[in-house]
């Protein structure tokens, strides 16, 4: 029977370490793909060009995949039992993002996902695709619809079980299967994750503009960073946890007991100073297995040369010093700014041995 089948499905996703399990039907409402469409007109995807490419194909589950029937959407819990907050106060580390603290999530989970998808294959005889943020799948309004969670005014999934920290895995599959209840919006009147964010990018709830969050700019922008966006970044070198961190509903959150998520001490509150000399071959090295490998030295440094400049220790300058050099334009601009913040007077000496040829710096120093 179907329902014996979902039952037994949820029992060995518990066993696997997924948080919580819930199926609802291959489909969305109509509105989700207006709004999506809304979402990228507004340019509010910013550089995030594979939204627009995909867009047809990712306003419901069964334009990518027509014979799908069900989706199976699970939760994997990736709290660090942390406090977010003291992190930003050490102003010589870097603030790297809880969930890429460890192991790219995207490899774990596909890994489970791809045990349970082939049991499930085996028991139903139907189809089924896995997925992990990576294909065009509006997992999140997916994830409301099965009742994992609601969409909160920040956008993210929250749960009553589980918080803020967790991440969405999908199995969609031809078989047609019995349908969890839809979660409500337990949200209320609270708007911490709105007015918590550094850089303002909630232009109303349930809305936020990419081009100015964090996170985007710090891992999906490719380009320099607005100046307007730096001060507010403070020592956040990957991804932004604050709306998260803030939300009410994570005192239900447990720790995460995934050892792949667990947070690698070396990166809990690594030194500016060490992370500034990385090059090309260390960055591989250290990140490693990690998500935020996927950035590249190139723009990982441009971020960590701005925390710098938002650090006020003078110390960093010799080592900041050494990247005006850099073959990166990225960099050497980047470094520019944070010499301008650390000290203007020691930079206008070293202006002067500056090649001033070198147009990008020069405009980076002007801009500063």
């Amino acid at each position: 029977m179907i329902s014996d089948l979902v039952a037994n499905f949820k029992v060995k996703a518990l066993e696997l370490g997924f948080g919580d399990v819930r199926v609802t039907s291959a489909s969305l409402s109509p509105v989700i793909g207006v709004e999506l469409e809304a979402y990228v007109e507004a340019g509010h995807h910013g550089d995030m060009g594979w939204m627009a490419e995909t867009l047809d194909r990712r306003r419901t589950p069964d334009a990518m995949w027509a014979e799908a029937k069900s989706a199976i959407m699970l939760a994997v819990n990736y709290d660090q039992g942390m406090d977010v907050f003291a992190r930003l106060e050490k102003k010589s580390t870097g603030v790297i993002s809880t969930y890429a603290l460890n192991r790219d999530y995207h490899d774990v989970i596909k890994s489970k996902l791809k045990i349970l998808a082939n049991w499930f294959a085996g028991a139903s005889k139907h189809d089924v695709k896995v997925f992990v943020d990576t294909a065009p799948l509006m997992e999140k309004p997916l994830a409301a619809k099965a009742g994992l969670g609601w969409q909160g005014k920040h956008t993210n999934l929250v749960s009553r079980k589980l918080g803020s920290w967790f991440f969405i895995g999908s199995i969609l599959t031809t078989a047609e299967l019995d349908f969890d209840e839809p979660e409500i919006d337990h949200c209320g009147t609270c708007r911490a994750c709105l007015d918590i964010c550094p850089t303002k990018a909630f232009p109303a709830p349930h809305h936020i503009d990419a081009r100015r969050c964090i996170s985007y700019l710090t891992i999906e922008h490719k380009g320099h960073i607005a100046p307007e966006f730096r001060k507010a970044m403070g020592n956040r070198i990957y991804g932004c946890d604050d709306c998260l961190g803030v939300c009410p509903w994570n005192k239900f959150a447990r720790e995460s007991s995934e050892i792949k998520f667990k947070a690698r001490e070396d990166l809990v509150s690594p030194s500016l100073a060490e992370l500034l000399k990385l090059d090309d071959a260390e960055f591989r090295t250290l990140f490693s297995g990690s998500s935020v490998k996927r950035i590249g030295r190139d723009r990982f440094i441009r971020n960590v040369l701005i925390a710098a400049g938002n650090s006020n220790d003078s110390k960093l300058i010799p080592v900041v010093l050494l990247l005006i050099g850099d073959p990166s334009s990225l960099v050497r601009a980047m470094a520019v700014w944070a010499l301008a913040q650390l000290s203007k007077n020691d930079f206008m000496h070293e202006r002067k041995k500056m090649n001033e040829t070198d147009e990008g710096v020069l405009l980076e120093w002007n801009a500063a």
